[in-house]
């Protein structure tokens, strides 16, 4: 008796036409060996259907701030007003930077306002009041916020306290304490021509200075994105042809010295901007070239799963509000250096909504694993652009709230329907 083992067409056609309805994925490294630049096209619609926005919605929505601004007040992006928001934001951005660190984590740190006023202050008693040396004074301050955000991450890991609750009686604590040292009086004038002053208020105003960064800046890109090539090419790996980093590295030149055009034409290059680039480059590197970084956004995945690869979920937890308090800190001392003075009201209003709204416009996920310390910049300069667009246009304080919280709003709803949409196409 025989056995016909040939398969029924049935059986068959799904397969088949399943088969010729797939799609085989391209690297985005291959778009432009294999497609040539007309597959970015193609790439951009399958990243807009799985819900892969990246930084694309905050960058057009700065644009668009800004045409509306400068449409409204020629004066919006003249040189002198670009350099005060450039130097405006860093103090607010510095902070923003330790915020992503944590909401990779999935969590929130409350107490970062807190924590930089009191930073601004110990700086303040320790130097001026107590006549410490400036840069042991500075190291100090840093250091006030590095212990406070150990402590919060200390509770938080090992005693199990939610991070909310830590960090929200932080923000009470430290705000006391921050009263506290600067005593009845409240103010405390900073030497205005000490280093914390000059933060904010030294410009190099010689114009290779600017040139010279975006020289640097375009140069080190190149050589990164040539090099990481070289890399993946002798592992095997796909990379992107010369022609695709000439093209990237051209439109980052065009775009640095632009900006470097801009300084030049009020006092110069100003050395808070300068500053802040170099901590958004560094902690760049620490999350995406470090093991510790990719740590951070394991943890951000999955905690049980990161226990399970052998992480030490407690330490990293503590290291990264030890991170966020240390930026706070560093962020407190540009605020104090803004205003020539450590007050009360540092660190206190609205200040602390305005450090979560720009990690959270500028892209990183408040649902944890997904976000850049670069998010800091983009958020960071569409707060401090609607802030200065308003003010400009004489507009009341509450508008601008209200238009910020407008702007916050979205950000997280385009956050939670990217989720949603990644988790149908299956790619989170």
């Amino acid at each position: 008796m025989s056995i016909d083992k040939t398969p029924a067409p049935a059986a068959t056609e799904p397969v088949e036409k399943t088969a010729a309805a797939a799609v085989p994925a391209v690297d985005p490294r291959l778009l432009v060996r294999e497609q040539g630049f007309a597959g970015y096209l193609g790439e951009f619609k399958r990243k807009m259907k799985a819900g892969d926005l990246g930084s694309m919605p905050v960058v057009v929505g700065l644009l668009v701030i800004w045409a509306i601004f400068t449409s409204l007040n020629g004066n919006f992006l003249t040189a002198g007003n670009f350099s005060d928001m450039s130097v405006a934001m860093v103090g607010t951005g510095m902070i923003a930077v330790g915020i992503v660190f944590v909401l990779l984590l999935g969590e929130i740190d409350l107490s970062v306002g807190s924590v930089s006023g009191v930073a601004g202050a110990a700086f303040a008693v320790m130097n001026v009041t107590h006549g410490m040396n400036e840069i042991l004074a500075l190291v100090l301050s840093i250091l006030t916020g590095t212990v406070a955000g150990a402590i919060h991450g200390f509770v938080f890991a090992r005693i199990g306290v939610p991070a909310f609750a830590v960090t929200l009686a932080g923000l009470l604590f430290w705000q006391g304490f921050m009263l506290r040292i600067l005593g009845d009086n409240g103010t405390i004038n900073l030497d205005a021509d000490g280093i914390v002053v000059n933060l904010t208020s030294y410009y190099f105003s010689d114009v290779a200075a600017a040139y010279g960064l975006a020289v640097v800046v375009t140069a080190g890109y190149f050589l990164s994105a040539f090099l990481g090539n070289r890399r993946r090419e002798a592992a095997g790996v796909p990379s992107r042809p010369l022609s695709e980093i000439i093209v990237r590295t051209a439109l980052l030149g065009v775009l640095a010295f632009v900006v470097a055009i801009v300084f030049n034409q009020y006092k110069g290059l100003p050395l808070a901007v300068v500053i802040f680039l170099a901590f958004l480059l560094l902690t760049d590197f620490v999350l995406r070239r470090t093991a510790y970084g990719r740590k951070v956004f394991a943890l951000g995945g999955s905690v049980e799963a990161s226990r399970r690869a052998g992480i030490n979920v407690e330490l990293v937890r503590i290291s990264v509000f030890a991170i966020a308090g240390t930026f706070a800190a560093i962020g407190g001392l540009f605020v104090a250096s803004k205003i020539a003075s450590a007050n009360q009201g540092a660190g206190t209003g609205e200040f602390l909504m305005n450090v979560i709204a720009a990690a959270v416009i500028g892209g990183t996920s408040l649902f944890g694993g997904r976000g850049r310390t670069w998010d800091a910049l983009l958020g960071v300069m569409v707060i401090v652009s609607i802030q200065y667009g308003l003010a400009l246009e004489g507009i009341a304080s509450p508008v601008q709230y209200m238009i910020t919280g407008g702007v916050l709003l979205a950000t997280v709803v385009i956050d939670a329907v990217t989720r949603k949409t990644q988790k149908t196409a299956g790619r989170a």
